[in-house]
């Protein structure tokens, strides 16, 4: 597995020559498809959710579904196999979030920041009318994944560019209204 954190001095560079609302790379990982890394990678994601101000119960929710969106890529995509290509960005964001709307009710969020996860994988497209959840009620095990990471996430995007898998989950931080305890 390959962790590469930007130093501070490249992500000042990358933020001057942004022309877009993005604050830049925070880590990028590079890991095999083998099942065994999937506990390193939500420490890493814990810790980098915790350290971006998201909530416990944010930070255990965005660890779940990248946990849960690898254990699908690995799945599906790979067939089990332990040897395939992952590659995982993190970004800081900034910006109007969710196509101009504002998040649960909230306006002048013109300036939400966020957290941007791109999880890249070389496996067969995916045909998203194939992506389908079951319904809750539904008493067996499995079939949650897509539920708990469009639940976890406020933005869930899947798109294939040049052969190569990219689902994108935005998580934004949710700053409690003022007088209220969250």
């Amino acid at each position: 597995m390959t962790l590469k954190v930007p130093d501070s001095e490249r992500r000042s560079n990358d933020r001057e020559r942004s022309s877009d609302s993005r604050d830049g790379l925070l880590m990028r990982m590079e890991l095999p498809s083998n099942p065994m890394l999937l506990c390193a990678v939500r420490g890493a994601v814990e810790r980098l959710t915790e350290s971006f101000g998201f909530s416990p119960q944010e930070c255990r929710a965005v660890t779940r579904a990248v946990d849960e969106a690898l254990t699908n890529i690995i799945r599906h995509a790979y067939c089990g196999r332990a040897d395939r290509p992952i590659e995982l960005i993190f970004s800081s964001i900034r910006g109007h979030p969710i196509n101009g709307r504002s998040i649960q009710g909230e306006a002048g969020l013109k300036n939400a920041v966020g957290l941007e996860i791109v999880l890249c994988d070389r496996g067969p497209a995916i045909k998203p009318e194939q992506m389908c959840m079951r319904a809750l009620e539904e008493v067996r095990a499995g079939g949650l994944g897509l539920h708990f990471i469009q639940e976890s996430m406020d933005v869930v995007e899947y798109k294939r560019v040049k052969g190569t898998n990219r689902l994108r989950l935005i998580k934004y931080v949710h700053v409690p209204k003022p007088g209220l305890t969250a």
